[in-house]
């Protein structure tokens, strides 16, 4: 088992199933994981969540049930104990609001940021998608998550696009800009350094795009500069945890032969023919 697999298992050890196959996580058992010692101190950052929940319109309730329970602290005296079943959207805005300084907080984030990009997806039809496929499907994601960062960026008060995208590329990919990366890669003027990504690749940007959107927005980051601090945080971020799972570097990582612009051409051109056929 690698490092990655390790850390994963951490949250995966605690995953429950109900009878109907749904999975949640307890919120003690992860308050344990995630090492707050305080039960007060961690239902902060639940109601902190709860709340952010409430603002992108989602059912509180859906993802945070309450489920306290009466315990026994002796001389025939019980108490009631809070507890939440929370699902994996739930366990992913609680990573979003913890403590920063944990590195397992980071390792969360990680977690559950890459298991609710896929929740449109069962794990195992993810798994068993070819590499094309989870390209293709990553980059979707990516498409809509940037949409999204634009539109966070623009309220944020940010006028120059390009400077604020590189603040997260060049910490991500060890000072290179966009327009650098797409030299290494030898693209043609203009062509789309995302569709000559891989799955993994595609990943963590979709990783820094999403965290940086949700960081704009909880914190209510005001001005251009600001909002380039803070993707550059995010970026810088994101390539700790990489380097703490022994995983891979952006800027080391393969560029797949085909763009996905060449495969959806391809794809096309074949489906004319066997229409002709």
């Amino acid at each position: 088992m690698n490092k990655l697999e390790d850390n994963n298992m951490l949250f995966e050890n605690i995953k429950h199933i109900d009878d109907n196959g749904n999975e949640y996580w307890l919120a003690r058992e992860l308050q344990r994981i995630l090492v707050y010692k305080q039960w007060r101190r961690f239902e902060n950052v639940i109601n902190k969540s709860k709340i952010a929940c409430n603002n992108s319109n989602i059912s509180v309730d859906d993802h945070f049930a309450n489920v306290g329970k009466m315990v026994d602290i002796g001389s025939n005296t019980k108490r009631e104990t809070s507890d939440y079943m929370l699902s994996r959207y739930a366990c992913y805005l609680i990573a979003q609001n913890g403590d920063p300084r944990k590195e397992v907080i980071a390792l969360a984030q990680t977690y559950f940021a890459t298991q609710t990009r896929k929740q449109e997806l069962s794990e195992k039809e993810y798994g068993e998608l070819t590499e094309e496929e989870k390209r293709f499907y990553q980059r979707d994601l990516t498409r809509k998550g940037n949409y999204s960062l634009n539109i966070a960026a623009r309220n944020a008060g940010v006028k120059n696009f390009d400077k604020f995208h590189n603040a997260g590329y060049k910490v991500l990919y060890n000072g290179e800009t966009a327009n650098d990366i797409a030299k290494r890669k030898k693209l043609r003027y203009r062509e789309d350094i995302l569709d000559n990504m891989g799955s993994e690749e595609l990943a963590a940007n979709l990783f820094r795009i999403t965290q940086t959107e949700s960081k704009l927005k909880k914190d209510n980051i005001q001005g251009g500069n600001n909002a380039n601090k803070t993707h550059y945080n995010i970026g810088k971020n994101i390539r700790e945890v990489i380097k703490k799972n022994g995983g891979t570097m952006p800027e080391k990582l393969p560029t797949p032969e085909k763009s996905l612009k060449e495969i959806e051409k391809e794809h096309k051109t074949n489906k004319e023919i066997s229409l002709i056929k």
